[in-house]
């Protein structure tokens, strides 16, 4: 049994390393910017036309993927940085406790669900799917006793922008 939990954790070290955690990170960081490109252009135009539920719905669950997405990038830039030695697993493993990699979830009976933009919808269905294969590589990697939590009282937004300035001033 050693011999299979040394597997195991040899595993979980190269996993962030892989061909799939390398496809997964572009495909994050592309949808990120699929997004952005979206909210800023077409899907702004769409949500000014929107009935008032929709627009309410439409401007809630803007945020809640925006934030979804940050939440992604945010992990998949730590578990690079771990990759490129910019930061070490323990400075990664301080860092990942103010990344949520759950939560976020879609109510798509609520009202006006079904006259959001189609396309809004469609990222919305892809970053879900894609939040779930990011938090089963990280419970991969971390295993369930290291889960991130983060504080009620913290303020997500700014532990989102250290995090961020964390990684990229690593080095």
């Amino acid at each position: 049994m050693s011999d299979q939990g040394l597997n195991t954790i040899s595993f979980a070290g190269r996993a962030a390393a892989s061909a799939p955690f390398k496809a997964i990170y572009a495909e994050g960081m592309g949808l990120v910017e699929e997004t952005a490109a979206y909210l800023d252009g077409p899907g702004r135009s769409a949500a000014k036309v929107l009935p008032r539920m929709a627009s309410v719905l439409y401007a809630a669950e803007s945020m809640r993927l925006t934030t979804r997405l940050m939440q992604m990038a945010s992990w998949l830039l730590l578990q690079r940085a771990v990759n490129n030695g910019e930061m070490s697993r323990d400075q990664v493993l301080s860092e990942k406790s103010k990344v949520r990699l759950d939560g976020f979830n879609v109510d798509r009976s609520a009202p006006g669900w079904n006259d959001l933009p189609e396309a809004f919808r469609d990222l919305v269905e892809r970053s879900l799917r894609l939040q779930n294969r990011i938090s089963l590589l990280d419970r991969e990697i971390y295993r369930p006793s290291d889960a991130s939590v983060v504080p009620d009282n913290e303020n997500s937004v700014q532990a989102q922008l250290d995090l961020l300035r964390t990684a990229f001033n690593a080095g």
